[in-house]
Order: structure tokens, then sequence, then C-alpha cells
């Protein structure tokens, strides 16, 4: 049944509605629609209920030449996505239409409503000793050694602007779907378009496009389409669990998500915080974490970029992504500026999986050493910045030519990277790169200069 309201307010992108009766005012979460002078349809979505039959709405289109006095519709409809078997292969906006131009989605099933509640049987496996962890190897050296990915987990990479999140997002895409033939779900929230249709022709040329599904709210959408289309991706996420497969989930960018709630935050009167954010961004981003929930038959495995301001790990914003991280990897603007890739920085990053009981005796062991020494060559590099290496002791020579042979023996080619670099992408088996390693730390290569372990796969020396 439609109920009819009148349009009382209009706020950039939000809108106050009110309604005659009480009972006609729509619940949270439902849409109202409105008509613009130009004729265009304006989608809103509920997001607070006030007093006198008012409800107040977020632009989910735009809003141009909407009227105050104009009518508003409301048929109880909430935001809804595709079953995920219609959704592999399609690229969709936050409302599950089609960007793609392949026509419309064919929908098998009945829509899955993108805000719901905790569904039973999905609460989170309980951190126990009879707990199994399985690994997901990605083929990249410095993450399958440093921040193993167990299925199940909730990975972040860190970043400021230009230090490749989005190509290691892509890399370990192409990696887990090509090389493992996992199911993967992408959302694109609050970054560039230019990005998301470079993704997706990568998809298409690689070949992998056909067990990915894509959900795009770009950084030309309005602030309520790019805070919902995180709720649509997981949705979709969601649904291919219940089907009992495994899925890898990704995010780029987190943090665009807490910015599209600080801007709806702003526009509805809410009075920020000390630090400037939000009051309910702890909650918002509680709500979205909440929904990534293993079951015993299968699982949501979150990798997440997160975008730093100013390469400021301090930010509140990013401060209450990463508590709900299990891996963080921070990357470092240092590394890119010596060229290594994936400029991951090992000190500053770390991994609750680094431990002999889920990755094994020998992969800790490997693992302790390589940080050990990038901690020493952490502490030498400032001696060496004013003294040079000769200054140093037989025993701080040897500490240090090692870690500058790490170092560049866990820089890779990538493949989504290779039209770029002109070298071919490279995939490491995990057995590959802890032999490597222990040659270096054990100084059975001490003879070959640093620099031939620049750039490549498996260490063949």
């Amino acid at each position: 049944m439609k109920k009819k309201g009148k349009i009382v307010a209009v706020k950039g992108p939000i809108v106050e509605v009110s309604f005659k009766e009480a009972s006609d005012a729509p619940a949270t979460y439902e849409i109202v629609k409105g008509k613009a002078v130009d004729g265009n349809e304006v989608v809103m979505e509920v997001i607070e209920q006030l007093e006198n039959k008012v409800v107040k709405c977020m632009c989910l289109t735009l809003n141009m030449g909407l009227r105050r006095g104009s009518e508003a519709v409301s048929d109880g409809d909430v935001i809804t996505m595709p079953d995920s078997e219609d959704c592999y292969g399609r690229l969709m906006n936050a409302f599950g239409m089609p960007l793609d131009e392949k026509g419309p989605i064919k929908e098998t099933r009945k829509r899955v409503p993108i805000r719901r509640a905790t569904r039973s049987g999905m609460n989170e496996v309980i951190l126990d000793e009879k707990r199994e962890y399985r690994i997901i190897e990605t083929g990249i050296k410095m993450l399958d050694l440093l921040f193993p990915f167990v299925v199940g987990s909730k990975t972040g990479i860190l970043g400021g602007a230009a230090l490749g999140k989005s190509v290691l997002t892509l890399e370990i895409i192409h990696n887990v779907v090509k090389k493992r033939g996992a199911s993967c779900v992408f959302t694109g929230a609050g970054e560039r378009i230019r990005e998301g249709n470079e993704l997706y022709l990568e998809m298409e040329e690689t070949g992998i496009l056909d067990r990915v599904a894509l959900i795009f709210g770009q950084m030309n959408e309005s602030p309520g389409v790019r805070y919902e289309v995180v709720f649509s991706g997981v949705t979709v996420a969601e649904s291919m669990q219940e089907k009992g497969e495994d899925v890898i989930f990704f995010v780029d960018n987190v943090f665009r998500f807490t910015q599209a709630g600080a801007e709806l935050s702003a526009l509805m009167g809410r009075i920020p915080s000390e630090t400037g954010y939000q009051p309910t961004l702890v909650s918002e981003v509680s709500e979205f974490h909440e929904r990534i929930r293993s079951s015993a038959v299968s699982s949501i495995t979150a990798v997440e970029a997160v975008y730093v301001p100013a390469d400021d790990l301090t930010d509140p914003a990013v401060v209450t992504i990463f508590s709900h991280l299990d891996s963080i990897m921070v990357l470092s603007r240092e590394h890119v500026q010596k060229g290594l890739y994936p400029a991951i920085n090992p000190i500053s990053s770390s991994s609750s999986f680094l431990d002999p009981a889920i990755i094994g005796e020998k992969h800790f062991r490997i693992a302790n050493e390589t940080k050990k020494i990038f901690q020493k060559f952490e502490e030498l590099q400032k001696l060496v910045a004013v003294v040079g290496t000769d200054e140093l002791s037989w025993q701080e020579r040897i500490s240090y030519e090692r870690a500058l042979k790490l170092q560049n023996f866990l820089t890779q080619p990538f493949f989504v990277a290779e039209k770029y670099t002109g070298k071919k992408g490279q995939f490491v088996e995990l057995e590959e790169t802890l032999e490597g390693c222990e040659k270096i730390i054990t100084g059975k290569v001490d003879k070959v200069p640093a620099e031939d372990f620049y750039m490549i796969g498996a260490l063949n020396i």
C-alpha cells in the first residue's frame, strides 16, 4: 500500500518528509520516492524518525530540482540486492542494478534486503583450542610470510595516498581467484570511477570475472550511496556464504565509508565528537564489521583497504577501523620511494596469526627471525646514514646486508602491474618463500649482491 507524504525541508542530500497519519510514516531504512521539477525520480532512504509524523531521509540519487511542498511516496520497500548466483560476473550499483551494459540481471531467486538482523547460526566461531585454522596462500611473499591469510579473518591494508593499496588489493584478488578458484565480492566505496573501470576491464581480460561480483558506490555518488554500498556488498557475500561457500570479501575503501557517515552526520545537524568525526563513528564501523561472520561450514574472509589521511595512523577513524582487524599491513611512503613493492613496513604492521600453533614451527621461526633482522636494520639505518657502513662492526655489517637482501627478496613483480612495469608477474608458493628467506637468514647467500634479490619470484640462487 502506497503512503503519501509531503516534503517539508530539503537540506542538501537530507530531506524531511511529513505524513498525515503516524501509521503512514515509513519505518527506518524504508525507501521514499519523490519527483524533481524536471520529472526525474529521486530515491531516498529513511534514516531517522522525528516527532509530528515527520521522517528524515537521505537521498541516494541526485536530488537537483527537488522542491519543498512536493509529494513523496513510500510503498514499504527497502534496498535489496540480487541473490549471489545472479551476481557473478556482474557490475552493480548499491541498489543491485547493473552498470556493465550487459542487460538486466537475471533474478532466479527473491532479492535480499541489505539491512537485516544478525542471522541465526552465523555467530562467530569461538577462538579456542579446537578451532581449525585454514590458511589461504596468496602467492605474495611478504603476505604469506608475515601476514598469513586465515579463513574467516579480517585483514586491513592501511596507507596514505598513492602507496599502492588498490594495486595490492587487485593482486590478492587475481591470485586467490585465478590460482585458488575462490568466490569473491569486491565493493568499491567512495573511490575513483577510473579505478573501478580499470578493475573491471582487468578482471575481464584475465578471465576471473565469472567468479567475482562487483558492487560500486564511487566518489561521484551521494554520501548516502557511499555509506550504504558496504552493506550492499556484505549482503551479497552473506548470500554466497549461506550456500556453503567460503567467500573473500574486498572493500576499497573503508575510510570513505566512515567519511560518508561524517558528511551525513553533519548534514543532519548532529554535534561532532571532540575529534571532529560523527558521534556515531564507533557504532557505524561496528555495525558493518559485525556482519562479517563465520559459521561452522562457511566463512567470509575480509580484506579491507583503509585510506590513512596525511599518513596519520592515529586518525580516529583509522584507529576505530583497525580495532576490528586481525592483521594490519601498514604501507610505507619510505618503501615506495625506495621502489620496494609491496610497500609494507613489517615493523609497523602486525598479525595475530603469527603463532606456531597456526602456521607451524618452521614458518613461525623464519618469520620471527625475519622480523628481528628488520628491527635491527631499523636501528642500524640511522647509524649508517651518519657514518656509513664502514664504521659498523663485522656482525652488524652482516646483519645489515642480510636485511637489505631480505627487503629486496620480499619485493615481487605483480600480475596486475605487468603492463606498467614490463615484468612478468610471479606467484610464489609458501614453501619457496620460506626456503628463500632461510637461505638469506642462515648466510648461505652472503656472497650474492643485494640487488640480485630485487623483484624476483622464488630464490633460485
